[in-house]
């Protein structure tokens, strides 16, 4: 099958679940093309079956904000008609739903064949951003026009029916982990380098935006370390990250917190990871915490959205209610300070993990694609 996969090719959750789920379908056999404005990030591997195509947005003195959407759909029709795609599978609503729409539409009135849309909706884009009034009724229109639209956990799909008129089902299908590229020995060398004395090592990766709090997750560890050695790795970037490193300052845990920044080989990090700290005020799913189980790390996190859809309170990891900066310290002293109820969670925590494998999940978007399969190009369903 030729399926077009549009996507923010950026660290962010959807960008990652949409290139690993191209990657894992040019696996299978299916002939893939990433529709995007850059290469993304874990776009990292040769395959025969993948094609990238660069939307390029030209930019003139009459613009102050180059028109992306209509470039993009541009873009969809091009590579469409050139690559004679069975579907579009777009990530995230705005603007790649509404994009889609138009390339269909010109499709349509160019050719008569009706070029179907498939939407997964990933979390700020219906949370956040989407019920925003300036772009709600372009949000509403173009998931009820697409032909089938899925969520990435139970909590997303209400928030949509909550938030939106929505007229059509949504199907839940759960984000995903390669349990086989998290499952990872720890790298000694590493570890000692982060860790020289045997340290307990934290973890926290984000976009560092508002929503995330990270500030809660500094305090935490903050309180932590009073009573455990400890060391933090602050991965990722954004525009909470200066004040972030001030408050290390205020809260004098400087010296044992590290920002790395972005980094691509997560799993390298999190196979080193004792504790994963998530503090956000909202997860649609909560990927990174997915990620951090499948690298045997146990995971303290907000009862928040979607991420008790994965999560197996005081199994798993634990939760809290957003902001309780106080129970989450004290779960993570406690546990921190138990080697042996420390490795039996870390198991239990990967095991759960593999529910969410990416072999169990990429069968459910096949048979999506299945109904829309046209019969030249079914080969491989």
């Amino acid at each position: 099958m030729r399926i077009g996969i549009v996507c923010y090719p950026t660290f962010g959750g959807s960008g990652v679940l949409a290139t690993e789920l191209g990657k894992a379908l040019a696996d299978e056999g299916h002939q893939v093309h990433f529709i995007t404005y850059q290469q993304p990030v874990r776009l990292n591997v040769y395959n025969a079956n993948i094609f990238y195509h660069e939307v390029s947005v030209p930019t003139y003195p009459l613009f102050d904000y180059p028109p992306y959407e209509i470039a993009l759909a541009s873009t969809m029709v091009d590579v469409i008609t050139n690559y004679d795609l069975d579907l579009l599978h777009v990530h995230y609503a705005i603007p790649h739903a509404s994009a889609a729409y138009m390339a269909k539409q010109i499709i349509k009135n160019k050719t008569g064949r009706n070029v179907p849309i498939i939407t997964t909706l990933h979390g700020t884009d219906i949370t956040l951003v989407g019920r925003d009034k300036t772009y709600e009724p372009v949000v509403t229109f173009s998931i009820n026009e697409s032909d089938a639209i899925t969520a990435v956990s139970q909590n997303l799909k209400e928030e949509t029916y909550k938030n939106f008129a929505i007229k059509k089902d949504i199907e839940v299908i759960t984000n995903f982990v390669d349990v086989s590229r998290f499952n990872k020995k720890p790298f000694d060398a590493f570890k000692k380098v982060i860790a020289p004395n045997g340290e307990k090592i934290l973890v926290h990766a984000s976009n560092f935006r508002k929503i995330k709090r990270v500030d809660d997750v500094i305090k935490v560890f903050a309180e932590v370390s009073k009573h455990i050695p400890a060391k933090l790795l602050m991965v990722g970037d954004g525009p909470e990250r200066h004040a972030m490193e001030e408050l290390t300052r205020d809260l004098q845990v400087t010296d044992h917190v590290r920002f790395v920044g972005k980094q691509e080989q997560i799993e390298e990090i999190l196979a080193v990871c004792d504790a994963f700290l998530l503090t956000s005020e909202y997860e649609s799913f909560g990927l990174a915490a997915l990620e951090a189980m499948a690298a045997k790390s146990i995971v303290i996190a907000t009862n928040a959205g979607g991420l008790p859809e994965i999560i197996l309170q005081n199994k798993t990891g634990f939760m809290a209610n957003i902001g309780d900066v106080k129970s989450m310290s004290e779960f993570a002293i406690k546990i921190l300070s138990n080697e042996e109820a420390l490795a039996e969670m870390k198991e239990a925590a990967y095991t759960h993990s593999l529910h969410f494998d990416i072999k169990n999940i990429i069968p459910q978007y096949e048979e999506i694609y299945k109904k829309f399969c046209r019969q030249e190009h079914c080969t491989y369903l």
